[in-house]
């Protein structure tokens, strides 16, 4: 008889990461159901050693889940039955696709395949929803550093605030699009994204598809003071950020070059590099 393995990771959401997991048992009533944590059976290629073809798989948890998964199985044939259950507090995938966290477990290999990467510091990455560089970078450094001294609820918001009145100060941005350059004064974002959001609920990129697997878009909030951007910023929200064509530019295309004067800490669906000066996206379509 087919199962149904339902992954979480024990350790996220302060620990509360299989009790999270457990609410999406209503949706598979009747059948056999077990409770993984892939990490302790030796990673998820090794679990899928024990899936079957009439098997279901539901990935649980959030942006950082779905952004390891995807990493940590790039290459290997994955389950046929793959559904993602969304448990985190970020869900900017899930915002993306018009779900709720809560919400019925979606299928996931669609949105999975033929991903984006991202160089930086010769390592690649893929990602699901968007690079992010600039005062975004900087407020997951921020942010890693509040949680790693104990602070239990980030305030994103107030960091990216504080970040643009008092700590962070904008760089020089060469961007290269497709073989195009162009350079960027007082650069505060430039993120290439593969989805509209990133962030915690940031439109930064409106116009983009994330099941177009040959472009992304590289957006660019630039050339104005701390006042003047602080009062443009919250219109990243709902996506009218775009309107401001003295302030933001988006730019399509499938090989994507950004680099900046200084070093920046960049951010890959959520997880820090720190102290990076440039950064290299390819789409599907430019390999």
């Amino acid at each position: 008889m087919s199962k149904v393995y339902i992954l979480y990771n024990p350790k996220s959401d302060a620990g509360k990461g299989k009790e999270e997991a457990e609410a999406a048992k209503k949706y598979y009533e009747g059948r056999e159901i077990e409770y993984v944590d892939a990490f302790a059976e030796g990673g998820y290629v090794k679990f899928f050693e024990r899936v079957t073809d009439g098997d279901t798989v539901v990935l649980c948890g959030g942006d950082g889940t779905l952004n390891r998964f995807v990493n940590d199985t790039d290459g290997a044939e994955k389950p046929k039955n793959l559904y993602y259950f969304a448990t985190g507090t970020g869900n900017d995938f899930l915002r993306d696709v018009g779900k709720e966290a809560g919400s019925e477990p979606l299928e996931l290999t669609k949105y999975i395949v033929g991903l984006p990467t991202v160089t930086v510091k010769g390592k690649d990455y893929k990602f699901l929803n968007g690079v992010g560089y600039g005062i975004d970078g900087y407020c997951c450094e921020e942010g890693d550093r509040q949680r790693e001294a104990g602070v239990e609820k980030i305030d994103y918001t107030g960091i990216a605030i504080k970040g643009l009145l008092f700590h962070y100060k904008p760089t020089t941005a060469t961007v290269t699009v497709d073989g195009v350059t162009k350079v960027y004064k007082k650069a505060w974002l430039a993120p290439t994204m593969n989805g509209r959001y990133y962030g915690g609920g940031m439109n930064a990129a409106p116009a983009q598809d994330r099941l177009n697997n040959d472009t992304v878009s590289v957006m660019l909030f630039y050339g104005k003071g701390k006042i003047r951007t602080l009062m443009a910023f919250p219109s990243i929200f709902k996506g009218e950020h775009v309107k401001k064509t003295n302030m933001v530019e988006v730019l399509v295309g499938k090989d994507i070059h950004v680099k900046f004067d200084e070093p920046r800490a960049v951010q890959v669906d959520g997880e820090t590099i720190k102290d990076v000066t440039e950064y290299t996206v390819k789409t599907k379509a430019a390999k």
